[in-house]
């Protein structure tokens, strides 16, 4: 579970942005504008992050707060399963990154992978959809859905990718050091789960 202090400034945010992106009254847009200042200053003081970064990244957001969506691909093969090292902190995860506007969660997995691992791959089931908050990630200022998409590999050849600097597979008892920002080890556990049974029903949180 997410601390308190993290849920708390999220939902300050998520109040500030939508009275912002609503509010008429000149004197409620100010009195907004001050609670997304004191949202921007407690991850500022518990995550040690600057405040202008943090406010650079509420800034591009507007109208109604929701939800992020992180889409990962799981693929499996020889009972290993595909992995990239992240260029950002040379550690390890799936295929994946953020959903972009004007493609499907099918769409999105399947580019991801080509373009950090040079395979082409079809999407054929939806594993598993996680809360972020529920999960032992580091603290983020993102209420983040993260969703796990199985596919199979069609042609192509493993390539680094701009944000990627390896590409591999690896068995449930050899993974390399996780970026534990995109997948910890027991969301892994769970992933496995449909490698051994693949009648494994959905996860969800």
């Amino acid at each position: 579970m997410e601390p308190k202090w993290l849920a708390w400034a999220k939902q300050l945010q998520a109040i500030a942005q939508a009275g912002l992106a609503y509010s008429k009254d000149v004197y409620d847009l100010e009195r907004f504008e001050c609670i997304r200042k004191i949202s921007v200053e407690m991850l500022s003081e518990q995550t040690g992050m600057e405040m202008t970064k943090i406010k650079d990244l509420f800034a591009g957001e507007t109208g109604y707060a929701t939800p992020k969506v992180d889409i990962r691909a799981v693929v499996f093969k020889e009972n290993k399963i595909l992995m990239v090292r992240e260029k950002t902190d040379g550690r390890w995860s799936l295929p994946g990154g953020w959903a972009d506007i004007g493609y499907s969660p099918r769409e999105v997995a399947v580019k991801e992978v080509k373009e950090e691992t040079g395979y082409d791959v079809k999407a054929v089931k939806l594993l598993a959809v996680f809360d972020k908050k529920f999960h032992p990630h580091p603290p983020s200022p993102f209420h983040v859905y993260k969703m796990f998409i199985q596919c199979e590999i069609v042609g192509g050849e493993p390539t680094e990718g701009i944000e990627t600097s390896a590409v591999g597979f690896f068995a449930e008892d050899e993974l390399p050091p996780l970026s534990v920002s995109r997948i910890t080890k027991s969301q892994m556990e769970i992933i496995f789960k449909y490698l051994h049974n693949p009648q494994e029903p959905v996860h969800f949180d």
